[in-house]
């Protein structure tokens, strides 16, 4: 649910109809291989046809379709990547075959497909339980040409930081940790914090933590964080693969009661161009191996280091001896 451009709760559950429907009568009249490739720069030619792979504008992204066009090229694919800004743009695409792949979070798209199905006001399908939430998002996906491939152990979902100092003083490793020392939190989140189950008010029944105000400001930013460190805020909402807590002396506390739904990382492919066998077993090599760290780490390289998604890509795939040639 961030608020910030760069930010992966932006693009997960932004309502860019304007956009999406813009895209859509732009691409209505081209196929795949018309669509303007961006990214990785990896683009020799395979035997076993063209993938378009989409990306969202967020670092996490990219870096995750740098890794599946790398799997898909060393399977014999000539595969590219082609960003968007969000996915209310690029999903459609996907159902129409303009894109093959992209990289998901299981429960964010369990609950896009489900709203774009029932509508708005739609029962929630998914849940902290990753197996149920991802049966869910396959039923929902089916019928729009969709397959969703199986979940990794890398999860990218909202987190809660404080600094370490903070952390220290009060004893704190868990949100549970946090409500029972009753301290008051100023916490930095978006203006819809208070509206939002997983926000302030499941903070507020589930760990029993004692909000006092929110403070506006974009999830996972500077400013949010320089707040939080200098102490005019307690704490904000962050992702659990932000990889420049440190750099700002913060730390994440645990959800240890499952606020969160499950977002673990996992392809979404069309089912017609980029279904078969083989294409998911050359992304299930991304998806067996990946872990959370290790997301967190490649975010750093990108963000902090400032080195490009594609090499970052393909120095992680060498060095975890995923590719055969």
């Amino acid at each position: 649910m961030k608020q910030s451009p760069r930010n992966p709760r932006t693009t997960r559950t932004a309502l860019a109809v304007a956009g999406a429907a813009a895209l859509v009568l732009g691409l209505a009249g081209c196929g795949g291989d018309s669509l303007e490739k961006s990214g990785g720069g990896s683009t020799k030619e395979g035997k076993k046809g063209s993938l378009v792979v989409g990306s969202a504008t967020f670092t996490e992204s990219k870096i995750l379709a740098e890794l599946y066009a790398r799997v898909l090229q060393d399977a014999g694919y000539s595969a590219s990547v082609k960003t968007v800004d969000t996915r209310e743009m690029y999903e459609p695409a996907l159902e129409r075959g303009q894109m093959d792949v992209v990289p998901e979070y299981a429960a964010t798209f369990a609950e896009f497909v489900n709203r774009k199905t029932h509508g708005p006001g739609a029962e929630p399908v998914a849940s902290a339980d990753v197996d149920s939430t991802v049966r869910a998002a396959r039923k929902l996906a089916e019928p729009r040409g969709l397959k969703v491939l199986d979940p990794g152990q890398a999860v990218d979902q909202n987190a809660f930081a404080v600094s370490e100092d903070f952390a220290t003083e009060h004893h704190l490793k868990t949100l549970s940790d946090l409500g029972k020392s009753k301290q008051k939190i100023k916490l930095a989140a978006g203006d819809e914090c208070p509206e939002r189950p997983f926000c302030q008010p499941g903070l507020e029944k589930t760990y029993g933590i004692d909000i006092t105000g929110i403070d506006p400001l974009d999830v996972g930013s500077v400013q949010a964080k320089q707040a939080v460190k200098d102490g005019k805020d307690q704490m904000m909402l962050t992702v659990t693969t932000d990889a420049t807590l440190p750099q700002f002396g913060l730390v994440l506390l645990k959800d240890d009661k499952h606020l969160q739904n499950a977002d673990n990382v996992l392809p979404v492919v069309n089912a017609k161009s980029a279904g078969s066998p083989e294409i998911e077993a050359a992304l299930n090599k991304i998806t067996k191996v990946l872990t959370t760290a290790d997301l967190t780490e490649l975010n750093k390289k990108v963000d902090a280091e400032r080195l490009k998604p594609a090499d970052v890509a393909a120095d992680y795939l060498e060095e975890k001896g995923l590719l055969q040639d």
